[in-house]
């Protein structure tokens, strides 16, 4: 009948606009919440470290010289002032150029002229001295037979005395002379000449460690000349190591002497503490991975356990460094990827009935992980994690 078939078209059409409505109809979005609660928070400036020894000792040649090929590697044991660090012998002669060589032969004929003068002079005093020898013995001769006065005879012997002090002089002058004449040809040795390392031949300087430790660093290892004061090896005790971080100056003046540091990711299985020695008063410009030029400030730490627990690192190892500087007993706090920038104020989204519910809160420490909330919430109440385009003031959610 036809009010039967109306009947049908009109249940048709329900069930259809029901459909229609039905998928359009706002759904709830599910969301991530965790609740907000009381409890322990610690705030912590992270930052890249270096581990040094505290004291290095840098081992400089003493002397110019050519230094032999250094046998110690790094690593190896030293004892103060036992082990031998380098052998420094004294290097050879230089070249001459056509100048030097023609001067150096000058000198050397020079000498020889100087030495054959001497000689001559020690030949005429000789001759003096046996003349006046002569004389005296005439002159003793006489005196004894009175023919001539004391004091003719005391003349003679002044002569003969004068005769042999001039000899002598004469003597001393050859001498001196013929090391001249040494001195002229030495001059004249070139680099590799025959005879020109024989008189090297023992004659070497040790250069001892100054304290007990291990090598750390070979600066001059191969053989070669070397200056007086050249850096050759660096040695330390890797036993007594400290961590240098590096941070922002504006971290830096938040930082103590005496807070506590958690180093991690440094290679072992544990955590290791320690404490902040010394926060340096001079800064230095860094270029950071961006190219942004910051200001830096040296942090050291003095690590605290044991060393059998850090036995492994060594100079120079990078470790990750987190120095506390504020810690809370009883704290009101919030994960971080709950919270976001309203305006000028920081919001969160919190659960009630089913609804995200806008709340501005007003927050306190951080550490990068979890924030401290001062005002605005209260702990039990659930907030909605890492809230996306999705989610607004009054949208119905449900938990993911």
């Amino acid at each position: 009948m036809p009010w039967r078939r109306l009947l049908k078209y009109l249940a048709g059409v329900a069930v259809a606009g029901g459909a229609v409505g039905y998928a359009f109809w706002p759904q709830p979005v599910p969301v991530d919440l965790t609740a907000v609660a009381r409890g322990e928070m610690l705030e912590t400036i992270d930052g890249e470290g270096k581990t040094r020894v505290r004291e290095v000792f840098v081992v400089s040649a003493p002397v110019s010289g050519r230094v032999l090929r250094i046998e110690q590697h790094v690593g190896d044991p030293v004892r103060a002032n036992d082990t031998v660090m380098a052998k420094i012998e004294p290097s050879a002669p230089t070249f001459l150029d056509q100048r030097a060589l023609m001067q150096a032969e000058a000198a050397v004929k020079a000498a020889e002229a100087a030495l054959a003068l001497a000689e001559a002079e020690q030949a005429r005093a000789a001759a003096e001295l046996g003349f006046a020898k002569s004389e005296l013995n005439r002159a003793e001769q006489l005196a004894r037979r009175g023919t001539i006065s004391g004091r003719e005879l005391d003349r003679a012997r002044l002569d003969a005395r004068t005769g042999e002090a001039a000899l002598a002089t004469a003597g001393a002058t050859v001498t001196m002379r013929r090391f001249e004449l040494e001195t002229a040809r030495a001059a004249l040795i070139q680099p590799g000449a025959a005879g020109s390392r024989d008189n090297m031949v023992g004659c070497c300087v040790d250069v001892l460690s100054p304290v007990d430790g291990r090598v750390l660093r070979l600066i001059h290892e191969s053989e070669g000349i070397v200056a007086a004061g050249q850096p050759l090896i660096e040695v330390g005790d890797p036993a007594d190591l400290e961590i240098v971080v590096d941070l922002l100056s504006t971290d830096a003046v938040r930082v103590s002497p005496g807070d506590d540091v958690t180093i991690d990711d440094w290679g072992g299985p544990e955590t290791l503490s320690g404490r902040v020695r010394r926060v340096e008063p001079y800064g230095f410009t860094k270029v950071s991975a961006l190219g942004i030029e910051e200001q830096r400030v040296n942090v050291l730490v003095g690590l605290s356990d044991p060393h059998e627990r850090w036995r492994s690192l060594g100079h120079g190892f990078q470790v990750e460094a987190r120095i506390a500087v504020w810690k809370g007993e009883d704290v009101l706090k919030l994960p971080l990827g709950a919270l976001f920038r309203d305006g000028d104020d920081w919001a969160v989204f919190v659960v009630e009935d089913g609804r995200a519910r806008l709340r501005r809160v007003r927050i306190g420490h951080g550490n990068g992980r979890e924030a401290e909330i001062l005002d605005g919430l209260a702990a039990g109440e659930h907030v909605i994690l890492h809230p996306g385009d999705q989610i607004a003031d009054g949208v119905r959610v449900v938990r993911r």
